[in-house]
């Protein structure tokens, strides 16, 4: 007959997608009932590992029926598990991850695929921030259809929300028709503000929109707080994928790992047929990923409904749409996985306290 202590054996091998140390170590297993040939449990799992959700209670049934061949049936609850997030960097920023990203080059969208990215990790269950770090050109507000100043209260900005997503950008303090024209260190002060004295709350991942190209804002980053990573947005043409070249050898020069490649503009959908033509060719950034030794997230098709989207401040729909929403899921899913599977190869040494 079945007991409890086996379920709890056989779960031993799964690891909790943040920390990558094994479930039954960490306070995520509770309430195990074995009772016939039916087990039942809650699993805890962070919110930052929201988009594994679903993958990790299969691994885990799976491992238990493997292991426990006298049970035919194994519940398990998922429920959010609260762990404290401890302070990083010089800042003090209360975050799991921080992600930038970047391209070489302008027009090949960037901002769109870095606000779709925050959606889809907020749509899977996670608290994200995202932050415009395109002093000279933001465009993230327009593309949310936020608007105003941000209040300061007690020498704290406020961030705006978009869709209960905490958002910060230059264009919410500038007017819109008024250039910024600033040198290094303006910047670097206009960066370490938007990082230090935004009352950002604790997050899961903080999504970061670089500038275009290979500027000195990757340099304060790295100087502030130490960056999860970065993902580069390229096109398929050979002449942006040159300039993706350079966005992640700037990234690895400055010790920000990169942790994918994601070709955006691959592929046109055609609205009536459903058919796709590849306008700028397709698979040029996979390849490229291949030969650079980085992971390669996904491709995303023109779509008529994007332009519409972020045109209108409504980039939320963009995870609406039934032909854009899988792919910037499947990318925040590989990601994460990334992440996770980094995790359990180099378990970090995190704060495990329980709120």
């Amino acid at each position: 007959m079945a007991d409890v202590q086996q379920v709890i054996k056989a779960l031993e091998t799964i690891k909790d997608p943040l920390s990558g140390r094994p479930i039954t170590t960490t306070d995520q297993v509770k309430e195990i009932d074995v009772t016939g040939t039916k087990a039942t449990f809650i699993l805890e799992l962070t919110s930052h590992s929201a988009p594994l959700w679903e993958e990790t209670r299969e691994t885990a049934r799976q491992a238990v029926l493997k292991a426990v061949p006298e049970l035919s049936e194994v519940e398990i609850d998922l429920r959010e598990h609260a762990r404290k997030i401890e302070p990083i960097g010089q800042i003090g920023l209360t975050v799991r991850s921080v992600i930038a990203v970047g391209s070489g080059k302008g027009g090949v969208g960037k901002s769109t695929v870095a606000t779709s990215l925050a959606y889809a990790l907020k749509k899977a269950g996670a608290k994200v921030g995202l932050m415009d770090a395109d002093i000279y050109g933001p465009s993230i507000p327009h593309l949310l259809g936020i608007t105003g100043r941000p209040e300061v209260i007690e020498k704290r900005i406020q961030p705006k929300e978009a869709d209960g997503m905490k958002v910060i950008s230059m264009g919410l303090i500038v007017d819109p028709d008024e250039a910024v024209i600033w040198r290094g260190p303006m910047l670097h002060g206009a960066i370490t503000q938007f990082l230090r004295d935004t009352d950002w709350g604790p997050l899961d991942y903080l999504i970061i929109d670089m500038p275009p190209g290979t500027g000195d804002i990757a340099l304060t980053l790295s100087q502030l707080l130490p960056l999860t990573g970065s993902v580069v947005v390229c096109t398929p043409q050979q002449v942006a994928l040159l300039d993706a070249i350079k966005a992640i050898a700037m990234f690895r020069k400055v010790k920000i790992p990169v942790l994918g490649l994601v070709e955006n503009m691959s592929g046109f959908v055609c609205p009536d047929t459903g058919k796709e033509w590849d306008i700028f060719g397709r698979g040029g950034a996979q390849k490229k990923a291949a030969e650079l030794d980085v992971p390669f997230l996904g491709d995303v098709p023109i779509t008529i409904s994007i332009r519409e989207q972020g045109d209108a401040g409504q980039m939320s729909h963009v995870l609406e749409n039934e032909v854009t929403a899988p792919r910037f899921e499947q990318i925040a899913y590989r990601l994460v996985k990334q992440l996770a599977d980094s995790a359990a190869d180099n378990p970090p040494m995190p704060s495990l306290t329980v709120l």
